[in-house]
């Protein structure tokens, strides 16, 4: 059964150009460096990022994690935001298996810190305390709304962290996102930065995978995270290939998310019963009003079970939900998740 899935862009699946680069991608063992595909994706994601280097990972939580434990030492601590997906969704795996104390200070609504935030957040040099090592973004922000970071506000982290000698890491799980939303290219939101990682799924399509990009002495360290972790792969070109059609034609198209979701999210706003709460990028926020019969259970479970539509809430004690589009969700099926919400509310 073909359902409209707005749950996340994570649901995306590759195109058919995808399908047919990995079953023609030419292999070797990544271990030994012998896989051309993935030497290849390697190459160009760092030329990309104006980047010496770079590596590919399983996963964007694994990207992070290889970066954190390249930069730092047991004992070090980061600055985080407190709504990020390092600090709140990777499991602390800093501190599980990095021995890495997060910092976390408040993220401000465009995704941005407070400069006295980060200020009151560095440790002096105090054999009482954890060496400060390292600042982390997010961008586009999940937990903002999928807000894009601007270049400035990167600028201004940047700046801040040369003056304490500090390194700088950026979760850009999509970095593609917010360069879109932006109007730059991906480089200038690198601009910096030690260390990126991207996701190649989510809505570049990819089945799979994402890229850590920084120094070549970094990489190299990088690498070493990536094998104690479990992350080397062997003939790994088969998905490398579509990470590079993900690379080369993919993340030139995510303006359509981005105006499919607008469009969502206007026709939604049109619907007595529905609240839109925020939209940015490839992110629609909506609730349903609190004079609803309906509950928020039932309202999703009508959608699948009546319109094969899925959605899911954000959240157990709201009555929000989270959309996201993607390469999947086209303008006709905009159409019909509009006349679904209409029917099922009516």
């Amino acid at each position: 059964m073909h359902y409209i899935d707005l749950r996340s862009d994570t649901v995306s699946h590759p195109t058919p150009e995808m399908r047919e680069a990995m079953a023609r991608a030419a292999v070797g063992d990544d271990v030994y460096h012998d896989d051309p595909t993935v030497n290849q994706l390697e190459a160009e994601a760092a030329a990309l990022f104006g980047m010496e280097a770079a590596v590919f990972v399983t996963s964007g939580t694994q990207g992070n994690l290889c970066a954190l434990l390249a930069h730092c030492q047991r004992g070090d601590a980061i600055i985080v935001g407190d709504t990020s997906h390092i600090f709140r969704y990777e499991q602390g795996g800093m501190a599980q298996l990095g021995g890495i104390l997060p910092q976390p200070i408040p993220v401000q609504a465009d995704a941005s810190f407070r400069l006295s935030d980060l200020e009151n957040a560095l440790n002096p040099d105090d054999e009482h305390m954890p060496i400060t090592r390292l600042v982390a973004l997010e961008n586009t922000h999940n937990m903002a709304g999928g807000v894009a970071l601007q270049p400035e506000k990167i600028a201004e982290v940047a700046a801040f962290a040369r003056r304490n000698q500090l390194k700088l890491h950026i979760d850009g799980a999509r970095i593609f996102n917010a360069a879109a939303a932006l109007g730059v290219d991906a480089k200038a939101l690198a601009a910096g930065a030690d260390s990126l990682t991207f996701c190649l799924s989510k809505g570049l399509c990819a089945p799979a995978g994402s890229v850590l990009v920084g120094g070549q002495d970094f990489i190299r360290r990088a690498r070493r995270a990536r094998k104690v972790l479990g992350g080397s792969m062997r003939q790994a070109g088969i998905l490398a290939a579509a990470g590079l059609i993900a690379l080369r034609t993919m993340k030139d198209r995510l303006g359509e998310d981005h105006e499919n979701a607008q469009l969502l999210a206007e026709g939604l706003s049109e619907i007595p019963g529905i609240i839109i709460d925020r939209q940015n990028t490839n992110f629609v926020f909506f609730s349903l009003a609190a004079g609803l019969k309906l509950s928020l259970p039932e309202f999703v479970d009508a959608l699948r079970d009546d319109y094969t539509i899925l959605m899911s809430p954000y959240s157990s004690d709201s009555r929000q939900l989270r959309l996201r589009t993607h390469y999947w969700i086209d303008r006709p099926a905009i159409e019909k998740v509009l006349a679904a919400v209409r029917a099922v509310l009516s």
